[in-house]
């Protein structure tokens, strides 16, 4: 949200402490995100053993990437959407449909019907995240939307690890069905919560025409109040011109690099998310410690986080991300050789510092890269096409997993990470290239560079 508005009236100072609230909220949202992805990877090994179930690898894998293209669809379509009908609405509606999904899960007898009920799980889960980073960057205090959104993602890694809690008690003890009725919660958790407490975004109230709504939200926290240009437009036109403009000039050859870097992001995340228990086991490691390493990565991914949106409020989230890929490519090497139990703990924990982290730091890039009425647009844009990614990874752990190539996963996800470190360090560049020389002089209007 664009900080150039009125003075707030009640003269409080925008900081963490007013816009709390709200990133307490978000955070509980993505909790439950981090939750519902990450269960399905601490619980397969016991849906692979499940004689009942006929789970085979390569369909497991196949379910995965059902779940992600979901995400995909719900991502591409609320970050228009929203702008529409506003956040808060569409934001339960979303923890809605992806408990739902869970339930589905829960009910399923065969890969068929549970791979519909992850597909749905995905929809609610895809319009879920760039709702909250939206909201999140844009009540953020100023200059601080790279820490404030590393501080929403620790909770997508502690609702990871709550997960992999689950895998590793409920599961055993009263089979992996009880995990996924844990994930019907939300609904009963989230969505009364943030209905009666989230705020609505300034921005789409002013855009409705809703002023006086719209700047006493901006009083309450201590914002600036909205200009007209953070209203995002409105009508099929103003959906479409949103669309547009993520090619103008400046961001029109960021644009595409930022979906890249997404993609690449998000294949590490949800294809280590999806399979590494299952690698870790095909290496040689138990059942106990090959889950145990999802609850170590998710660990390591809360202390990323706060580490790096503190740098990139300093140095840039492009240059973060960049480094952070390329550690994880690192990481994902080591991984793949025999290294003794404790070593490789320590080796798992610092990869997931690495590894989470640098897909967030993708999103802090696009909020310096889009202006505020563009940001929703641009964010669910990232994450929607990033998804493709999401689907990427799992299908092909499975296809790995099949074929019985499950070390060669590791290679692949080092792969990942030096093409997604390629990406986002090529962002600042694009921008300068995406110029017209008559407007190249001209101040950028998002803000700067990342």
């Amino acid at each position: 949200m664009s900080r150039t508005g009125p003075p707030p009236s009640t003269g409080r100072r925008h900081t963490f402490r007013s816009v709390a609230p709200v990133l307490a909220l978000c955070w509980l949202a993505v909790f439950f995100d981090g939750m519902d992805v990450n269960v399905y990877g601490a619980v397969m090994p016991h849906m692979l053993d499940d004689p009942g179930l006929g789970l085979t690898p390569g369909a497991a894998g196949a379910i995965g990437s059902w779940t992600t293209f979901g995400m995909l669809i719900g991502a591409l379509g609320t970050g228009t959407l929203t702008d529409w009908l506003g956040r808060r609405p569409v934001l339960v509606v979303s923890v809605l449909v992806f408990s739902a999904g869970s339930a589905v899960c829960a009910l399923a007898g065969a890969p068929g019907p549970f791979g519909a009920g992850r597909f749905f799980a995905g929809l609610g889960l895809g319009g879920l995240m760039p709702l909250c980073l939206s909201m999140v960057m844009e009540f953020a205090p100023p200059r601080r939307a790279a820490l404030a959104t590393g501080l929403l993602m620790t909770s997508y890694h502690a609702g990871g690890m709550f997960a992999t809690g689950l895998g590793l008690t409920l599961a055993p003890a009263l089979g992996w069905r009880w995990v996924f009725w844990a994930g019907v919660l939300p609904a009963v958790v989230a969505a009364p919560l943030l209905l009666r407490l989230l705020p609505e975004s300034p921005g789409v109230l002013l855009a409705k025409g809703r002023t006086a709504e719209a700047e006493a939200v901006a009083d309450r926290y201590g914002m600036a109040r909205p200009a007209s240009a953070d209203a995002p437009a409105q009508g099929a036109k103003g959906r479409l011109a949103a669309v547009l403009a993520l090619f103008r000039p400046g961001v029109r050859l960021a644009t595409p690099l930022l979906w890249l870097a997404s993609f690449c992001g998000l294949l590490l995340v949800y294809g280590v998310s999806t399979w590494l228990p299952q690698m870790m086991r095909a290496s040689g490691y138990g059942l106990t410690s090959s889950v145990s390493f999802l609850l170590i990565i998710n660990a390591g991914g809360i202390a990323g986080m706060l580490i790096a949106g503190r740098i990139a409020d300093r140095y840039g989230p492009v240059r973060v991300s960049a480094l952070w890929f390329l550690l994880t490519a690192a990481g994902a090497l080591l991984l793949g050789a025999r290294l003794p139990l404790g070593v490789t703990y320590v080796v798992v924990a610092a990869t997931g510092v690495w590894l989470f982290s640098a897909q967030v730091m993708v999103y802090a890039a696009a909020n310096r890269v889009y202006p505020a009425a563009e940001r929703a647009t641009g964010l669910g844009w990232v994450t929607g096409i990033g998804r493709t990614g999401a689907v990427a990874g799992p299908w092909l752990g499975g296809t790995l997993a099949a074929t019985a190539n499950d070390q060669l996963g590791f290679t692949a996800f080092a792969l990942a990470g030096l093409l997604g470190a390629l990406a986002i360090g090529s962002v600042p560049l694009a921008r300068r290239l995406g110029r017209r020389p008559a407007t190249a002089s001209l101040p950028e209007t998002a803000g700067a560079e990342p």
